[in-house]
């Protein structure tokens, strides 16, 4: 082994050499008092004379220097001490020259397979090839009843607490216990930084990104003693890239730790503990998110994060609880990747050029991501790029973006992928003017209410909410997806079943577990039928007033603190309480269609591919039928299938007969007024 390239490795094999020295008198000590030498069943252990052997090869083995008679660790060369791996661990963890000696005894059968055959010698068993307690401390020249010495290896001593040395075999008698240095430490003493396999899967790449938040306040604290932070941050925060940043600033490594991940390990516990010794080998700082992944279910985890000695800083969502640290911590707000910010973050990440058509920063800003999702979203743009023949194109972009939802609320809520655009829309010139103004409230709403501080107090979020009020079929639902295929998000429509609950409470909670999933998506939310849940409050009459009443004012408070898109739909505007159109932004009333829209209405749904008969009066259907464009998009679906059945074109009385059926749906009578000519078509 060649160790003149290396000054750690060369100090460490060198204060190794002083254990073999030391190992090399005990066996000639035990060779002098063996009791039997001559036991016939010598072959079942090893001789005197295969130890001999072994303590003479010393060539090519792994520490090919020579060992003075003192028994004193030999120079290594250059003496850097200080630069050494060894040296650092005994400054870091506060260990004593005794611990040091004893970590040497325990480590050398990983580094030189020679020691495992002595220490077998010297525990007088074949099958214990590690150093035990009683030898350890023999080989330092202690006593096995010196308590001080016996503290150095009990489960609170520096060694053990730190995660350094492993004392096995826990059910034999102190003296007899082995002594195993973990692998990951061995390691890190030969110079390898790959971290802990024991973490491979709750590690996360969080790391510094220039541009977002000033990491300086929090770098200077870290830099003159703080050990404890906690960032809290809204959907989009840029609170674990902040994060690295400070400690980054601040002189340490960043190991990053998913907290999600963390909650659903096996051992938990186990797992803290590798990683702060994983941080303590490699100077690293901790950053730690979600919080609220474990702070509900887990904040016994919090209080073992928040107790550990390296610099530690936990982000997440939730208010700080003063039970979970014994320490208060730097409380500090992580702002979000601002508009301005998030197009050279993407940009930085697709790495390769965009096409001066895409306006990266018009498609993003309808969406809250963290610096972490923008660069997944880019490379989610990239492989879709590849797919599609290597022109990226706004949906590209887009679908990256959406990509990075949680799938919590497809649970709660359906979701629809938005088809339709805006020619689609059959509506009045001020309804559609509504819904544009509504559309660039929630693209522009990070610009105006961050960059230029028109976010209003009381605790409200950043969120837009509107109204869409009017009958059935008159376009609601297809306006809110034509918002959503605008703004390049998906569209999430409430099912009524999964909120409304008879007992009392269970509705809010379920209402809370919406809002908190849709916290975590980028989408419009819909509530149709919102007439239901967002009813006016009432005088109390009894007891399922008041519950109701609490009902009404819990969603109050929950629609100022939602930072989303938010869609209420009503057939019922009147039954709204008054507090609920206060805190809407828009309210926007779709009218039954008029004649003109109707006709519009008619062409659209037949379509231009079902066949038509030469007879159909669309102009007729158009002026005498008052309906709601659903209406006439079932009564287009009616008769094509009509069609299909008897294989003929729609004609009139196939369109008829169609109007007659949908009628009958409605409940509403067929008046010779209305059908005019075609009212014997009824028959």
């Amino acid at each position: 082994m060649t160790t003149a390239g290396d000054p750690n490795l060369r100090h460490l094999l060198a204060r190794a050499v002083a254990v073999e020295q030391r190992i090399r008198r005990a066996v000639e000590a035990r060779q002098l008092t063996d009791p039997d030498p001559d036991d016939a069943f010598r072959g079942l252990y090893l001789t005197d004379e295969n130890i001999a052997r072994l303590l003479d090869e010393t060539e090519a083995r792994a520490f090919p220097h020579p060992v003075p008679d003192s028994g004193e660790a030999p120079d290594s060369g250059e003496a850097p001490a200080e630069r050494s791996r060894l040296t650092s661990l005994a400054g870091e963890f506060g260990l004593t020259d005794l611990d040091v000696e004893i970590l040497l005894i325990s480590l050398v059968p990983d580094l030189d397979d020679r020691f495992e055959a002595f220490y077998g010698y010297l525990n007088d068993d074949v099958t214990r090839r590690r150093p035990s307690i009683g030898l350890a401390l023999g080989l330092c020249g202690l006593s096995p009843a010196d308590q001080v010495a016996r503290g150095r290896l009990s489960a609170r001593a520096p060694l053990r607490e730190g995660r350094l040395l492993l004392v096995e075999d826990l059910d034999r008698p102190f003296l007899t216990r082995a002594l195993r240095v973990p692998d990951r430490v061995t390691a890190h003493l030969l110079g390898d930084d790959t971290p802990d396999p024991r973490l491979a899967d709750l590690l996360a790449p969080w790391h510094a990104v220039p541009g977002v938040g000033d990491p300086a306040p929090l770098a200077g604290a870290l830099a003159h003693g703080a050990s404890l932070a906690y960032l809290r941050e809204d959907q989009g925060g840029a609170g674990t890239a902040l994060a690295a940043s400070a400690l980054t600033r601040a002189g340490h490594r960043v190991l990053g730790l998913d907290l999600a991940r963390l909650a659903e390990d096996p051992s938990p516990a186990e797992a803290v503990r590798s990683l702060v010794r994983e941080a303590r080998l490699t100077g690293a700082g901790v950053v730690c998110a979600p919080l609220d992944a474990v702070s509900r279910e887990h904040p016994e985890l919090l209080r073992l994060l928040t107790g550990t000695p390296v610099p530690t800083i936990l982000v997440g969502r939730a208010p700080w609880d003063a039970s979970w640290s014994a320490a208060p911590p730097l409380l500090l707000h992580a702002p979000r990747v601002e508009p301005s910010t998030r197009a050279a973050l993407w940009t930085d990440a697709y790495d390769a050029p965009v096409p001066e058509t895409i306006d990266v920063d018009r498609l993003l800003s309808p969406f809250l991501l963290t610096p972490e999702q923008i660069t997944r979203a880019a490379r989610g743009a990239a492989q879709t790029t590849h797919l599609d023949g290597g022109t990226l194109t706004p949906d590209h972009v887009r679908q990256g973006a959406r990509a990075q939802n949680a799938a919590g609320l497809d649970r709660l809520a359906r979701r629809i992928e938005p088809t339709v655009t805006w020619e689609d829309l059959v509506l009045p010139p001020d309804t559609h003017a509504q819904l544009r103004e509504l559309t660039a409230r929630a693209r522009h709403r990070d610009r105006v209410l961050g960059e230029w501080g028109m976010r209003p107090g009381g605790g409200r979020g950043r969120g837009v909410s509107a109204l869409f009020a009017g009958d059935s079929g008159t376009g609601k639902t297809m306006s809110a997806e034509v918002i959503a295929a605008d703004l390049g998000l998906d569209l999430y429509t409430v099912d009524l079943a999964t909120v409304i609950d008879k007992y009392v409470g269970e509705t809010e909670k379920n209402l809370e577990r919406i809002f908190s999933e849709a916290a975590g998506v980028n989408g419009v939310l819909l509530f149709d039928e919102a007439d239901a849940i967002f009813g006016k409050r009432s005088d109390v009459k009894d007891a399922h007033d008041r519950y109701a009443n609490v009902e009404s004012a819990y969603l109050l408070q929950r629609m100022e603190s939602f930072d989303g898109l938010a869609i209420l739909a009503t057939n019922l505007r009147a039954n709204l309480d008054d507090a609920f159109t206060r805190r809407l932004d828009l309210v926007i009333d779709f009218p039954v269609p008029d004649p003109e829209q109707r006709l519009v209405l008619w062409e659209r749904c037949l379509g231009p591919v079902l066949p038509r008969g030469k007879d159909l009066d669309l102009a007729f259907c158009a002026e005498n039928f008052e309906l709601a464009g659903g209406n006439i998009r079932s009564i287009a679906v009616t008769s094509a299938y009509l069609a299909a059945d008897t294989g003929e074109p729609v004609t009139m009385p196939t369109l008829i007969h169609a109007i007659q059926r949908e009628y009958q749906k409605l409940g509403r009578l067929t008046l010779a007024s209305e059908f005019g000519p075609y009212l014997e078509l009824l028959a």
